[in-house]
């Protein structure tokens, strides 16, 4: 470790032009806090209770398909709608400012086995699944109304996730989110500066280092990101600079298959559970505009913190002041690179 970094420092983080407060003397602190459950598979391959499997009635009514492999349809439950009646509100003030959202929701199931997780399944599986990403993506996106799609995982009780079947979400919007929004403007400043990529940049900084790095392969990069919050966050980044799924090669995708089964491996085996995260891919977005700025990469955001029971909370000074973290990037990403690729629950 560095000089100086076993005490408390700021961190930029350029994707977001904003700082996280990294703290590493408090990792000895004694927790008498909450203590949640040990995450555990499910234990039937078939679960007739379940809104996502095979052939069973959704909550809102329809039934699924007797499907083999991915499968996606419109959430029955979604949070934007493609057609809404006009907003008639007129604010009193310019402070209260309202406008019309629209989008399209969509679940993606990842395969028929509710027992499954990403980090469980073969590699062939899981490059079904980025192949179903793409597609949707690409359809979506190509819709003139839409200008950005978001594709995430909330995987285990832990992070909200409301069904354990493998699934995830897919919010196509007529609007750049805020996340998105701020990496673009970032990007872009960046590029106009220095007529290159920030995250072209980055990639080349810390593969030279290697401190963070978790591990790599042909077409991406898995590291823990200088900048990190979460105390096991991870950025997986494409090598290659491109702006999102669909302009990913047939080889390029199943680097990113590969790359997910290692990583959600390496985040079951680090505790010896079924490791919650969110996860999420963020792309260029899709509003008709160039984005020769844009870097295509996945957030992964996982809140264990000191083992598969204590997590790490967002309260307090992280929320009404600034983003803060105790174990440092360089730790986390040592304890994930030491970890194996072959899951410690075999399927």
């Amino acid at each position: 470790m560095e000089k100086g970094w076993q005490f408390p420092h700021l961190r930029w983080n350029p994707l977001r032009r904003s700082w996280v407060l990294v703290s590493p003397q408090r990792t000895q602190r004694p927790w008498q806090g909450e203590v949640g459950q040990k995450s555990t598979p499910a234990e039937a391959c078939y679960d007739p209770e379940c809104y996502l499997c095979p052939g069973n009635r959704r909550a809102g009514g329809a039934t699924n398909p007797a499907y083999q492999g991915v499968f996606a349809f419109v959430n029955d439950y979604s949070a934007i709608l493609p057609e809404i009646p006009p907003i008639t509100y007129e604010p009193s003030s310019p402070l209260l400012g309202v406008r019309p959202a629209r989008g399209i929701c969509k679940v993606l199931c990842f395969h028929p086995d509710h027992s499954l997780t990403l980090a469980r399944m073969t590699p062939a599986e899981v490059r079904r699944v980025v192949g179903a990403w793409a597609r949707e993506s690409q359809e979506l996106g190509g819709l003139d109304w839409i200008e950005y799609v978001q594709i995430f995982e909330n995987r285990g009780a832990m992070m909200g996730a409301s069904n354990p079947h493998p699934h995830c979400q897919i919010w196509a919007t007529d609007f750049v989110p805020d996340e998105p929004a701020a990496e673009t403007a970032a990007q872009a400043e960046y590029f106009a500066r220095n007529g290159r990529c920030l995250l072209c940049d980055y990639v080349a900084t810390e593969r030279a280092a290697q401190a963070r790095l978790i591990f790599e392969n042909e077409h991406f990069v898995a590291l823990a990101p200088w900048w990190a919050v979460w105390p096991f966050e991870v950025l997986l980044v494409s090598r290659r600079h491109c702006g999102d799924l669909p302009q990913q090669s047939s080889a390029e995708r199943d680097g990113l298959a590969e790359a997910l089964k290692r990583l959600t491996t390496r985040y079951d085996n680090l505790f010896e559970t079924f490791f919650p995260y969110t996860m999420g891919f963020h792309q260029a977005p899709a509003d008709g505009a160039e984005h020769p700025e844009w870097h295509f990469h996945a957030h992964f955001l996982p809140p264990l913190l000191r083992s598969a029971t204590v997590r790490k909370f967002m309260v307090g000074f992280e929320m009404l002041a600034m983003p803060q973290r105790d174990i440092t990037a360089e730790t986390a990403a040592e304890r994930l690179r030491n970890c194996s690729d072959e899951h410690f629950f075999p399927r």
